[in-house]
């Protein structure tokens, strides 16, 4: 796993973003280690039209924070889509 910028974190990339089916205007984003094998999950509602909250390429996750991605063909994916954002996009980027 790629180490972050601070101390004890780990790199994850945006792999996914999905809109809640149980609760309006949550938006689900999914971050991925390039390896595909833990993600860490960002859940954030949007108050308003005009609440501007900037979504990174990647952001650094607390180890404690990752979960583990169990299922292979979702770690293909997550591993495929995180390494294509590493290498078309900077951290910051807002995506």
């Amino acid at each position: 796993m790629s180490s972050g910028s601070d101390s004890g974190s780990v790199r994850v990339w945006l792999v996914e973003r999905t809109y809640s089916d149980d609760e309006q205007n949550l938006i689900i984003l999914t971050y991925a280690t390039t390896d595909g094998e833990r993600y860490y999950r960002k859940e954030r509602a949007l108050t308003s039209f005009t609440d501007a909250r900037d979504t990174t390429a990647a952001v650094d996750a607390d180890p404690d924070n990752l979960g583990s991605v169990d299922n292979s063909d979702r770690r293909e994916q997550y591993a495929s889509e995180a390494r294509r954002m590493r290498d078309a996009h900077e951290p910051g980027d807002v995506i």
